[in-house]
């Protein structure tokens, strides 16, 4: 069974920056791919970013392209979301997810994204 464990959420002004952490235990074949969803309170969630863990191959929504960046610590099994110049509309909770195909475990789906972590709170004010 895979368990994320999120972890870095915190509330900081508008161009600042987070390291979101994903620990991640049980991974196996079944999940090659982790991700990061987002919702935000009224909104849809979105997809926004995935890594695939053979080779580091990476793939972000235009929106967080140039600002945001995931990596994967294979020695301590943990992902890692850095995020920097937030802005307004980054707030939101976000979620580690995994999942068995890259980079389709940030789509959410429960067969795409059968691997969730409880979600860790993000809020950027202007």
């Amino acid at each position: 069974q895979v368990t994320l464990v999120e972890s870095g959420g915190d509330s900081v002004q508008t161009g600042g920056s987070l390291r979101l952490s994903c620990v991640a235990s049980g991974v196996t074949n079944s999940a090659n791919c982790m991700g990061w969803i987002r919702q935000a309170p009224g909104k849809e969630r979105e997809g926004v970013t995935a890594i695939y863990l053979g080779d580091g191959t990476t793939h972000y929504r235009d929106s967080v392209m140039g600002r945001f960046t995931i990596s994967h610590d294979k020695t301590k099994n943990t992902v890692y979301l850095q995020m920097n110049n937030l802005k307004p509309e980054d707030t939101a909770m976000y979620y580690c997810t995994a999942g068995p195909r890259f980079p389709l475990c940030m789509m959410g789906t429960k067969s795409e994204s059968p691997y969730w972590g409880q979600g860790t709170q993000v809020t950027v004010s202007s």
